[in-house]
């Protein structure tokens, strides 16, 4: 029986983004394929229980000991603050959001997790100045994946043109990654998303917001865009598997143009190995608004959903969106 669920795009984006996250958490930042292959077969693929063992003797790096499986990787805890935030004031406010990152990722807040390098330097900058005096850009020059993962709500709540959503992102970007290249990849990811949710087909789409992504990355992007089939192994090898934005964004756009199904793009996405959860986030929301839009019984597994252990409260902030 099919138990893939339909939803209105806008909230099919969030909880894809999310879903997607939680379901790479267990294999995040493993980058032995062939361990992953091996994991697939004894223990499965999606929402594992993170294990040291399984990065034991190869390359890959165990943040997540004290994570149970369902749980959001850092990138997701930034996707759902930024759902809260928005379901809390209607829409985007810039110092309001910063002092809620302080509070939710800083000491004694409620994120319990690793830290990232641009969350880090992100929160030096913060923690010692009053609101009033937060920086227009807080942000670490860095171009790391966290650099994307407050997206989906943005966009979500967005009603403007493409150009608003740009200057939105490169605000709300350049308070974690106070960087180009992130604000480029960023900018490319956040109007394919906004051109689904308004209906474009998956290719135009892609092939649409070309021009928002930069000299660095629309090369990179024109390129994935040319393999007619799905091949993830190959591009991944061609781009890298690694957190940095100029590897993953064309590893997105491949799996979009060619995924069939949110289950399998989220399953190749884990594959792959390395930053998963990184490209997960934009990676689901971009499927799982597409097959929304097309009304088809292959967007999010329900099965998947009921494993996130924050679906209550990501329910309930996307429910108070505009």
């Amino acid at each position: 029986m099919n138990t893939s669920m339909t939803l209105e795009p806008r909230v099919a984006a969030i909880l894809g983004a999310l879903v997607a996250d939680a379901a790479a958490l267990g294999l995040h930042w493993l980058y032995d394929t062939e361990r992953i292959a091996q994991i697939e077969k004894t223990k499965g693929l999606f929402f594992l229980q993170p294990d040291a063992n399984d990065y034991a003797g190869v390359s890959g790096y165990f943040a997540h000991g004290k994570k149970q499986a369902g749980d959001s990787s850092a990138y997701g805890e930034l996707c759902h603050l930024m759902l809260r935030h928005i379901a809390r004031h209607g829409k985007f406010y810039r110092v309001d959001y910063q002092s809620e990152y302080r509070s939710y990722f800083g000491p004694g807040g409620g994120y319990q997790g690793y830290i990232d390098s641009p969350t880090r330097l992100t929160l030096q900058t913060l923690l010692p100045l009053k609101p009033e005096d937060f920086p227009l850009q807080s942000g670490a020059d860095d171009d790391q994946f966290a650099a994307l993962a407050a997206l989906p709500a943005i966009v979500a709540a967005h009603r403007e043109s493409p150009d608003a959503l740009n200057a939105k992102i490169e605000q709300v970007v350049r308070l974690t990654n106070h960087n180009d290249t992130a604000v480029a990849a960023a900018q490319y990811a956040g109007c394919v998303l906004l051109a689904v949710l308004n209906g474009q087909p998956i290719q135009q789409a892609l092939t649409g917001s070309l021009p928002y992504s930069g000299e660095k990355l629309r090369p990179l992007l024109e390129e994935t865009l040319q393999v007619k089939t799905l091949d993830c192994a190959a591009v991944a090898k061609r781009f890298g598997n690694a957190c940095h934005v100029p590897q993953g964004i064309p590893v997105i756009a491949h799996i979009a143009q060619h995924a069939p199904d949110y289950r399998t793009a989220i399953e190749e996405n884990i594959r792959i190995g390395g930053d998963s959860c990184g490209r997960a986030i934009m990676l689901g929301a971009i499927v799982a608004a597409h097959i929304s839009q097309q009304n088809s019984l292959h967007s999010i597994p329900l099965e998947w959903a009921a494993k996130l252990r924050n679906l209550a409260k990501v329910a309930d902030a996307m429910a108070r969106l505009a």
